[in-house]
């Protein structure tokens, strides 16, 4: 098999494959001469740049992603009529920056920064895998500690976490515009409590 055709293979394969596409994925798919993953998708977004394609290859959540470019998502928007991607209400929003920024967090760190209820926000958060729970805190009664998945990094189309706004950048965007929310003050303590047990395998 020449290197044409293994690249041709690998397109196919971010092609058909809806989650994203890792190294290992593809040393199970070729028999002894698996490609390098790294260097193919170079390659690739190499020639869909060259002919002005629609489409590139991003690095989402450990993987490869086959997605089109962003100036055209108004376009697909129109075809999907927003039924797409995944639809967070406001509440539910809140509640997965909050954990996005602070995990591990528990439920009534949570509320604590919110100021309401938010164990139906979690139920659903948690049933669109979009979080998991993460072991249970040391504090009084042991709440069950909550931390985003890897389905969180594919819908926000991130690699990994370090990836998200710094939240210098996102104060700053407040400040510039006090419209824009009031509860990034809450995020302004640097250090997230680690003292949890881990009850994950």
């Amino acid at each position: 098999m020449n290197e044409e055709e293994q690249i041709r293979i690998v397109e196919a394969l971010l092609i058909a494959d809806s989650d994203p596409l890792t190294q290992a994925r593809i040393n199970t798919v070729f028999d002894n001469d698996a490609p390098s993953l790294k260097n193919t998708v170079e390659q690739l977004n190499n020639f869909y740049k060259k002919h002005n394609m629609a489409c590139e290859i991003r690095s989402v959540a450990g993987g490869y992603q086959l997605v089109t470019r962003s100036e055209y998502e108004v376009w697909i928007r129109r075809l999907l009529n927003k039924e797409g991607r995944l639809k967070f209400s406001s509440a539910a929003l809140d509640t997965l920056a909050i954990i996005a920024y602070k995990q591990p967090i528990n439920r009534y760190e949570i509320e604590a920064i919110r100021g309401v209820d938010s164990s139906g926000v979690l139920k659903t958060l948690l049933n669109r895998n979009i979080i998991k729970i993460k072991g249970r805190d040391t504090g009084p009664g042991r709440p069950l500690l909550y931390k985003t998945t890897n389905k969180f990094l594919e819908h926000f189309g991130l690699n990994r976490l370090s990836d998200m706004p710094k939240l210098k950048e996102v104060t700053e965007l407040l400040d510039a515009d006090s419209t824009l929310g009031e509860q990034i003050t809450v995020f302004k303590e640097s250090e997230t409590d680690s003292h949890f047990v881990d009850t994950s395998t």
